[in-house]
């Protein structure tokens, strides 16, 4: 076996842009939901800020890749953080709907420009000697700033919103030092495709109506539950379990100094889980996806896809369960959606790649995100308005039974098609 070649220093400095790009996204993102219901937003306003977000954060980058390539790395990860940088300052001063509204759109607007850059970094510069090393450390770090990312400003934000988006932005700013200052361009062959060519291919790949019915089944089956999750787990365990019982099961586990680092105290001394601390599947997915994924790497993709989504609606059946029980069985449903997702998700995307011929690897990926933006689209304006009325009525857990019912509704589904229409031929590379 060939030795494996040395990662240059622009791979390093990209995954250092990665975790505090992530850091600063899942910080904002999961603990938003809380923010709106402290500044008294119905949570089908909340829905719609996250659907119209989301559309953006997945939608752009279907396209923004095409510029990268025109206009280089750098250039386009500076513009991202050009517009990324002011839209966080602005959450600490706008209130109004509509302003808040405006914000998140060019938070996801510029998280949806920077999304592509750095794995197209990984994938530069990187060879077939030391590609799989470099994409499982990038991956690693997209978890460590999402897990670092909610526990930090979930903190801060119980000292001040405000500290906690200038957390946020400060973690902009030292990306966009690091960038003028250490990102050197690599080098590349760039594929000259202009935007209108990239939107011809896109129509050639869609004009395969069994992809594209594929696509969109995944997007609402698949992709929907999956954001529903990140929409609401944090503001419902916020709002409708007991986070001083919550704080009890983990200081029994990890003892008061760890079990901490998820809590504050309250007004009345009580320490009390802060709900997007826990409310993500980062650190899971640190320590057990390798396991997960050795478990799983011999098996056909899409039995164990499936698989996945069983798993990850029992984790819904628990966390709306732990409403009317045992509190702490929210962390065994997080935990198993976290399997599922585990499971699923890096299986569904390597089924997609595989499925390509091997010059339109790439293009197929962006379609993937397509399937991504159809189900965080949808998701808002269903399921947080859903559980905005189920929350009114006494009665939110019936939100995590519904996805639970939608998800294995799409198990079913998923698999009469793959019997009717067959499954993908996977190519040779």
């Amino acid at each position: 076996m060939a030795d494996r070649t040395a990662f240059p220093r622009v791979f390093w400095v990209a995954n250092t842009i990665e975790v505090l790009e992530r850091f600063a996204y899942y910080g904002i993102y999961f603990g938003f939901g809380i923010y709106m219901a402290s500044l008294g937003f119905s949570r089908a306003q909340l829905g719609i800020v996250q659907s119209l977000f989301l559309l953006l954060s997945y939608g752009i980058p279907v396209l923004s890749g095409t510029f990268a390539d025109r206009f280089g790395f750098k250039k386009v990860l500076i513009v991202s953080y050009l517009a990324y940088l002011p839209s966080v300052l602005l959450l600490m001063v706008t209130r109004s709907f509509s302003g808040i509204a405006l914000t998140m759109l060019s938070i996801g607007l510029a998280a949806g420009i920077f999304k592509p850059l750095i794995a197209g970094t990984v994938r530069t510069v990187t060879d077939g000697t030391n590609k799989s090393l470099g994409f499982g450390i990038f991956y690693q770090m997209v978890n460590v700033g999402g897990s670092l990312g909610p526990v930090v400003m979930g903190n801060l934000r119980a000292i001040s919103w405000d500290y906690a988006f200038m957390a946020g932005a400060l973690c902009i700013g030292l990306m966009l030092a690091i960038t003028l200052l250490f990102y050197k361009e690599p080098e590349r062959e760039t594929e000259g495709i202009t935007l209108g060519g990239k939107l011809r291919e896109i129509g050639v790949v869609l004009a395969d109506f069994r992809f594209a019915l594929f696509l969109i089944l995944l997007g609402i089956f698949f992709w929907l539950p999956f954001w529903s999750f990140f929409n609401l787990c944090a503001l419902y365990v916020d709002s409708d379990l007991d986070t001083a019982s919550l704080y009890r099961f983990l200081e029994s586990f990890l003892g008061p100094a760890l079990a901490g680092i998820f809590s504050s105290a309250g007004k009345d001394g009580i320490r009390r889980v802060l709900g997007e601390t826990i409310s993500h599947t980062g650190y899971i997915i640190m320590i057990f996806q390798f396991m997960v994924s050795r478990a799983f790497e011999r098996r056909r993709a899409i039995p164990t896809f499936l698989l996945g989504l069983a798993v990850a609606a029992l984790g819904f059946g628990f966390l709306g369960y732990a409403a009317v029980s045992w509190p702490s069985l929210a962390f065994l449903g997080i935990f198993l959606f976290a399997v599922g997702e585990m499971i699923s998700s890096p299986r569904i995307q390597e089924y997609i790649t595989w499925i390509a011929p091997r010059e339109k690897a790439g293009l197929y990926m962006g379609m993937n995100f397509l399937a991504i933006m159809i189900g965080g689209t949808l998701s808002g304006v269903t399921y947080t308005s859903l559980y905005g009325s189920f929350h009114g009525a006494g009665h939110p857990e019936y939100t995590w039974y519904l996805l639970g019912a939608h998800t294995l509704l799409g198990l079913l589904v998923l698999r009469l098609f793959t019997r009717k229409a067959g499954e993908f031929q996977e190519q040779v590379q």
